[in-house]
């Protein structure tokens, strides 16, 4: 049973994490849990250059429990992710959840961690762009929304870390009504993503730095919590 001690790392302590030319002396595997590979390659993107090397839930040959995401935000369900795959496995890994905050939406239309299932039912990908499109439909035709994300790391039974801050979260953007054509798999809402100062979709973007704004937040919790 995991010890119930844990680091709260808050903004002050991200903020004031080494700069991320930071890199580990000797190569670390961490064990994401996840098996969406548009999230692992996301956050293969964000920790480059560290010399950690993340694996995903499909690269090990484990009997993984069945896990019920019963938190109220991101981090707690981030948090029972993390301990539940590390007490199945032994091996450090951390977990991230998220939850989507519709600026216009009432509280019983916030999907929050729930971002998937709604109704209790589980959407796949083409699901989610026809449920979210028409949702926006309702508010004539886009809405403004934000991720919030959480992020546990567990490096042992007495080694818990887990953080939740504005520089982990995504920016604002809209969602429209009306889907691009294009597709990334595990990510569906990209689809329906545009930028909120150009009014052009992610997709079509030449660059697209704010949408990399969240990889320092990243970066700068790992060199908090890892030895370099």
């Amino acid at each position: 049973m995991l010890c119930d001690i844990e680091y709260k790392i808050n903004d002050s302590d991200i903020k004031a994490a080494p700069d991320s030319f930071c890199v580990l002396k000797t190569p670390l595997t961490l064990l994401f849990g996840t098996s969406n590979i548009g999230k692992l390659n996301a956050m293969r993107r964000h920790l480059t250059g560290l010399n950690v090397n993340i694996i995903g839930l499909n690269d090990i040959d484990i009997k993984l429990p069945d896990i019920d995401e019963s938190g109220n935000n991101p981090l707690e369900n981030a948090k029972i992710k993390a301990q539940a795959y590390y007490m199945a496995t032994g091996i450090p890994v951390f977990s991230c959840d998220s939850g989507l905050y519709i600026k216009e939406a009432p509280d019983e239309l916030q999907p929050g961690v729930h971002v998937r299932n709604i109704g209790g039912r589980y959407l796949e990908d083409e699901e989610m762009i026809e449920y979210y499109g028409k949702l926006a439909e309702g508010f004539g035709g886009q809405m403004t929304v934000r991720y919030k994300n959480g992020i546990c790391l567990v490096r042992s039974e007495t080694e818990i870390y887990e953080y939740m801050g504005d520089d982990i979260a995504g920016e604002e953007f809209i969602i429209t009504s009306k889907p691009h054509p294009c597709r990334t798999k595990g990510f569906p809402l990209d689809s329906l993503s545009v930028h909120i100062n150009t009014g052009k979709y992610y997709f079509d973007m030449d660059e697209l730095k704010d949408r990399s704004s969240m990889d320092a937040g990243f970066r700068n919790f790992f060199i908090r919590t890892l030895e370099f």
